[in-house]
């Protein structure tokens, strides 16, 4: 007789236990969460003047004797129902840069306001979809003895787009210096934005803040190229920040020339290494700086914040330009299941990670990564609210914060994380019927309005 797998077996059981009910509530409090993490513990909430209990709350009634809470993490790879969360979080946060709310005034939507892409220079060539891939009419080969030239059109999907001509022509360890170094280039550019500013109208660049302030919140995406792009929202406010005008000198047209000088300036050298020697990093050649609407709440904001909020749920990983998690030998490397561009690539941060000049950048740690280190999402202190304040709203929409006057105290302690194998099957499927009603939700939505949320209107 055929036994059944082991996820079925655990579902059955799980069906079979009189706490099921509870199970499913934790379940769906959670979204659906694929890794939740279980603490044991109690809250017990008093009056502070009267003394009283006014809520008692243990876990040892629970099912398990612990209480399931979200993982959080932002990437789909990890947990689609964490990442949805997370996605909707930074769409509020980015619109509410661009067009107000959660204590952003409204008059921002009036700013000076760019969309601008940053991207990764060449480390050698690559070949390229929906267009003539590298034609060349003389033909030629590199020094290694492989064709300069492909001169297929790929389609957008094929494994071969982002791939290198010539693997040894190719520089893998600019690549990987270049990721480590991109947040510092960020933060040189917005520098050099400032003073582009200042020195257009005539001010001296150290009083630039007090006559404006540069706001932004950007995003990284891993291109084919396994490559990362910038992606930002930028904002020219008056010096306090939001609630302030700026300056009747700054226009769109000025922030776009200040972008576009500045970009091709900027340059970051690294750490002389006698391995390497050392390199001056830059932005790659193709910046883009497009003015958002003076004008309007329409689908062209929301469809910036949509796009952006995409793109943090997003891995290295996702786009087959890394793995999930760091790894802890040469072997996971070698075991990964990335194209042999992407092998190079962990091998090389790996390699260099081991490097005593490197030590500080901590290659290692962020190896899988592809050396790329910090968030993928990063903003101003004054762009707009944060994630912080935005889980306390949803805290205190869902009746989950204290009144004034209580005095709460809690002992909780972690016991582990994740599901069993017929937990998982029950975490799937609530997963997706809360995803499927968001969906119905947002189309009736939509639907009313007579426009799609980042869409093309109706």
């Amino acid at each position: 007789m055929r036994q059944l797998p082991e996820a079925d077996r655990d579902a059955i059981r799980l069906a079979q236990d009189p706490k099921l009910p509870r199970l499913l509530e934790q379940i769906t409090a959670t979204g659906g969460c694929a890794h939740p993490v279980h603490l044991s513990g109690s809250t017990t909430t008093v009056d502070g003047t009267t003394g009283e209990i006014l809520r008692h709350y243990d876990t040892r009634d629970e099912p398990g004797e612990r209480l399931l809470v979200r993982c959080r993490n932002r990437r789909a790879t990890i947990c689609p129902a964490c990442s949805r969360l997370h996605a909707g979080d930074t769409y509020h946060l980015v619109r509410a840069g661009l067009l107000g709310g959660k204590n952003v005034p409204d008059a921002v939507r009036h700013r000076p306001r760019l969309f601008v892409t940053l991207t990764a220079p060449s480390f050698g060539a690559v070949h390229r979809s929906s267009e003539l891939c590298r034609p060349r009419r003389d033909g030629g080969t590199c020094e290694h003895g492989r064709p300069l030239s492909c001169g297929l059109v790929h389609a957008q999907d094929e494994p071969s787009v982002g791939q290198p001509l010539c693997p040894d022509c190719y520089d893998y360890t600019a690549h990987v210096l270049w990721h480590a170094h991109a947040s510092k280039l960020w933060d040189r550019f917005v520098i050099d934005v400032r003073r582009r500013l200042a020195s257009s109208v005539g001010l001296v660049q150290s009083r630039f803040a007090q006559h404006a302030r540069l706001s932004f919140a950007r995003v990284a995406e891993y291109q084919r190229r396994a490559a990362v792009h910038v992606h930002a929202v930028v904002r020219l406010d008056g010096p306090t920040g939001p609630g302030d005008e700026p300056p009747a000198w700054g226009t769109s047209e000025l922030l776009i020339d200040a972008v576009r000088a500045s970009a091709p300036r900027v340059v970051v050298r690294t750490h002389y290494s006698p391995a390497v020697g050392e390199l001056a990093l830059r932005w790659g050649a193709q910046t883009d700086a497009r003015p958002l609407r003076s004008a309007g709440d329409g689908p062209d904001d929301d469809a910036v914040a949509a796009y952006i909020a995409k793109y943090v749920t997003k891995g290295a990983s996702d786009t087959g330009a890394g793995i999930d998690h760091p790894p802890t030998t040469r072997g996971d490397i070698e075991s990964a299941s990335v194209s042999e561009h992407v092998r190079t690539l962990l091998r090389t941060c790996w390699r260099l990670g081991g490097l005593p000049e490197y030590a500080p950048l901590r290659l290692r740690a962020w190896t899988h990564t592809l050396g790329y280190r910090g968030h993928i999402l990063t903003k101003s202190r004054a762009y707009s609210t944060t994630y912080a304040a935005l889980r306390a709203q949803r805290a205190q929409h869902m009746g989950h914060d204290d009144p004034p006057d209580v005095i709460t105290e809690r002992q909780w302690r972690y016991v582990g994380a994740g599901h069993t194998s017929g937990g998982a099957l029950l975490a799937a499927g609530v997963a997706e019927d809360l995803a499927t009603n968001r969906e119905i939700t947002r189309e009736i939505w939509a639907a009313e309005r007579g426009w799609w949320p980042g869409g093309t209107p109706q």
